[in-house]
């Protein structure tokens, strides 16, 4: 393995840990502000979001930028972020806090999986970039559950602070492990924008949006929802969280290892047994036992369509990959934003805490349909330029007769 993919996974690791800490502490921080939990909420959707318009507008700034020293100034300003949270008198700064350091995670992660890629041979593309998604994955399993202990026992405030020495480290890793990189040849932005006008691309995208957005449905909630339903103590979403992050990393490796053989078979496995496992939520999550388990196996599921969906994308992309890469970044987190929302609208409209599971269901399966769309779609293209291919060959045959 490049040493620089783990520069990169130690840059995920950070990212990741800020993303996802917060949902275990959004009690401690509904009562710190006085705000409700669906407002609360928003430090979810508004990260997401942020997300999804930071990953173009900070890609397009990097296209005259050195890939190495673009990652390291995004790492800079994820470590501003994390601080500008930690220290916020208010909830509406603390938002601007989180909005300010999602403006780095949709390109870091973007122009990370098109260096990841390139470092391997590319029957091993999706496995390196699984590689980097383990720091992601991990820091659910170290980062989220470490940061939302501290947060319970010092206050939520000290966890933003370590999340920030999690930011330099980061950037120090990358720093010392990343090779100079220079700026593609040939690619300018205006060929980037092309790229996505791709049918292949857009759908990927939307796949990508639905079927993340019904992972979060579930988990943006789950300290409400396993505490209120399920009967857990405060203490227990702690361990719930590492179960949740178990899942991911062994579900990651596993989509990193078999999208790179049969990618769309792996999407079609993966969201349909998400849909599933989501709408049974609603079920399990009135025994602890069985909520535990359930909350493993959304995060396996889940993130088991990560690296095939990010691989369909580069692969689509022809040639002109970052900008792409950084956008269907922005459109996990455009699914997160989406699912934070609707799961906040049915528990505010009196539905339950198990109402975003339905949600999820219904936004995985929606992705499984445009799966099948998108493999078709496929299909009728390739048979197309058989057919094509053929005539050219047949006039050329006449011509020379």
């Amino acid at each position: 393995m490049p040493l620089a993919l783990l520069a990169l996974a130690i840059g995920a690791f950070g990212i990741g840990t800020t993303e996802f800490v917060v949902m275990g502490l959004l009690p401690q921080v509904s009562a710190d502000f006085h705000v409700g939990i669906p407002t609360a909420g928003l430090l979810v959707t508004g990260y997401a979001l942020g997300v999804l318009f930071g990953a173009p507008l900070m890609t397009a700034v990097g296209t005259r930028v050195p890939r190495k020293r673009m990652l390291m100034l995004l790492m800079g300003l994820f470590v501003a972020g994390n601080l500008m949270s930690a220290l916020a008198p208010t909830f509406g700064l603390m938002l601007v806090g989180r909005i300010v350091t999602s403006l780095a995670h949709g390109a870091f992660f973007g122009i990370g999986s098109v260096v990841a890629a390139d470092l391997v041979a590319p029957e091993k593309k999706a496995g390196a970039i699984a590689t980097m998604f383990t720091g992601l994955t991990v820091a659910n399993v170290v980062g989220v559950p470490l940061g939302t202990y501290i947060g319970q026992a010092a206050g939520w405030r000290v966890t933003f602070v370590v999340v920030a020495a999690l930011g330099v480290v980061g950037l120090l890793g990358m720093a010392k492990l990343v090779p100079p990189l220079p700026r593609p040849e040939g690619v300018s932005l205006r060929h980037e924008v092309r790229a996505l006008r791709n049918p292949q691309v857009v759908l990927a995208m939307a796949m990508t949006v639905l079927g993340f957005g019904g992972v979060f449905a579930a988990i943006t909630y789950i300290a409400p929802m396993m505490t209120r339903v399920a009967g857990f103590s405060e203490g227990a979403v702690t361990w719930l969280l590492v179960l949740f992050g178990v899942g991911m990393v062994i579900g990651n490796l596993v989509g990193g290892r078999f999208a790179d053989r049969a990618l769309m078979p792996m999407l079609y496995t993966t969201l349909g047994g998400l849909a599933v496992v989501l709408a049974v939520f609603t079920v399990t999550a009135h025994n602890e036992v069985l909520a535990a388990v359930t909350v493993l196996l959304v995060g396996a599921l889940g993130f088991a369509t990560v690296p095939p969906l990010q691989k369909r994308v580069l692969d689509q992309a022809h040639g002109a990959p970052t900008l792409a890469s950084a956008v269907n970044i922005g459109a996990f987190n455009l699914g997160n934003a989406l699912s934070a929302w609707l799961g906040g609208m049915v528990i505010a409209a009196g539905f339950g805490y198990t109402s975003p599971d339905w949600v999820g269901a219904a936004l995985a399966t929606s992705a499984l349909a445009l799966a099948f769309c998108s493999a078709g779609l496929e299909r009728r293209t390739t048979a197309n330029e058989a057919a094509a291919g053929a005539s050219s060959r047949a006039d050329a045959a006449l011509i020379t007769r």
